[in-house]
């Protein structure tokens, strides 16, 4: 019996999911199908409801439902908490739903085990103390890097994120004005200004030597981010499809219990698309 599952977003027309999941199932030999559903923006715990009472075994949440998703569920991880988001929805064998965020094993995944970064006491830093930034936190965090700080355009909404993972890991706030004389060896771009053609204001020389980037936008040609990643002179500058893709396959693992090979799908995937893409949800 063909097992279903889903994304649900507004708009949810433009979701690579299915491209991928599909691709994930056709990898493993398992049985299912999933789709698209366009949520209500005033009945998203509705549109859950009927598609777990039509049998319905997991859902993906993208904007703007994440934080919905995280009051829905019954039960949620400890990355899910921190994050105060849910984009993975499981329905257990007890009817209760439980809520997981996905992202930041993507975005770890994506760095370490498709790109080699080693984490081990570098510096990093993370641009944006928003909903993405908040989502990747505790995996960053668990890596074992020696620092990790957070700038945002509001310093104060970057002391708050980082207030809540100090307990995590070596954390810091501030503001952008606060990165003259730092250098770090990965910095994570994790605003929306890519959108709309922009770049944070921070300093030039902010990038250590063999310093990397990684932008968490991506489309069919080098984001705003990535593109100043090149121009000052990073050793590696990356997007976010593969922590798309990642993302996606920690989803698929924690529904199906098998873990799919994400190399061949990224690979697939690396083609012109029409737009930059916002943050993987």
């Amino acid at each position: 019996m063909t097992d279903h599952y889903a994304v649900i977003g507004h708009p949810i027309a433009h979701s690579k999911s299915p491209v991928i999941h599909a691709a994930f199932a056709r990898q493993t030999g398992q049985d299912l199908e999933y789709g698209r559903l366009l949520g209500a923006l005033d009945d998203f715990a509705g549109d859950v409801r009927r598609f777990l009472e039509s049998g319905g075994l997991g859902l993906n949440v993208t904007v703007p439902f994440k934080e919905q998703a995280w009051a829905l569920a019954d039960e949620r991880s400890a990355r899910a908490e921190l994050a105060g988001a849910v984009n993975t929805l499981i329905r257990l064998d007890d009817g209760r739903l439980r809520g997981e965020n996905t992202d930041g094993v993507g975005l770890v995944r994506d760095l370490t085990d498709n790109h080699g970064f080693d984490f081990a006491g570098a510096r990093v830093l993370m641009l944006g103390a928003g909903g993405a930034a908040r989502g990747v936190l505790q995996p960053l965090l668990g890596t074992g890097l020696a620092r990790l700080v957070i700038a945002n355009r509001t310093a104060s909404k970057a002391l708050e994120l980082a207030r809540l993972g100090r307990a995590l890991g070596p954390v810091e706030g501030c503001g952008f004005d606060g990165l003259a004389g730092e250098r770090f060896d990965l910095i994570i771009h994790a605003t929306s200004a890519g959108l709309a053609d922009a770049v944070p204001a921070i300093p030039d020389d902010c990038l250590a030597p063999d310093g990397w980037t990684y932008d968490m936008l991506y489309g069919d040609r080098p984001t705003p981010f990535c593109r100043w990643g090149s121009e000052h002179g990073a050793a590696r500058v990356l997007d976010g499809l593969g922590m798309l893709i990642e993302q996606a396959a920690e989803s698929f693992w924690l529904w199906r219990g098998v873990r799919p090979e994400t190399g061949p799908v990224i690979a697939s995937l690396r083609r012109p698309a029409s737009l930059s893409s916002p943050p993987p949800t």
